[in-house]
């Protein structure tokens, strides 16, 4: 069932719980922003102050702080867009972030490095074994992307378009 912003979201025995998954846009509305919050280990896809879908997502394996450089292992910080729907990922599917932004590349100069690229919101690595897949959001595995279980792959895939902005919080 769909929350609007304020409303306190389910905790049972300290964690958080996803919004049940649907396989279709929800009344037929796609998203009209991704919200990450690391911290948390949550996305969630909005539409005005609905929302829409709660996912548990796993991150890079240095998930404090934003992203500096190439092979950091950080999942980045900031406003982006989702640019490109990869349908035959390694990972199930994917969606491109538009990481890095001007900023990042100019933060990567001034320090002498590459700010890495790549960043994406992917399904499971098929790697995972079947009786970890449900607790993947527990570890940081990814190299900065946000995952998510391909169930749930499939219903962001469903739910979003090229141009969605999403915001990555601390």
């Amino acid at each position: 069932m769909p929350t609007r912003r304020g409303v306190v979201p389910l905790l049972v025995s300290g964690l958080l719980l996803p919004c049940p998954g649907r396989a279709q846009p929800l009344a037929g509305l796609l998203a009209d922003r991704v919200e990450v919050r690391k911290r948390e280990r949550v996305m969630e896809l909005w539409n005005g102050e609905l929302l829409l879908h709660r996912f548990r997502v796993a991150l890079g394996r240095r998930p404090e702080g934003h992203k500096v450089e190439e092979g950091d292992g950080r999942t980045p910080e900031g406003r982006y867009e989702l640019t490109e729907f990869l349908p035959k990922s390694y990972f199930y599917r994917a969606i491109r972030i538009s990481y890095p932004n001007e900023e990042d590349r100019r933060r990567a100069r001034e320090l002498g490095v590459r700010p890495g690229g790549d960043i994406l919101i992917h399904g499971l690595d098929p790697l995972i074994a079947r009786r970890f897949r449900r607790d993947h959001w527990l570890f940081n595995w990814t190299r900065g992307c946000i995952a998510v279980t391909d169930e749930e792959m499939d219903i962001v895939w469903a739910s979003v378009t090229p141009g969605t902005p999403i915001e990555i919080k601390p």
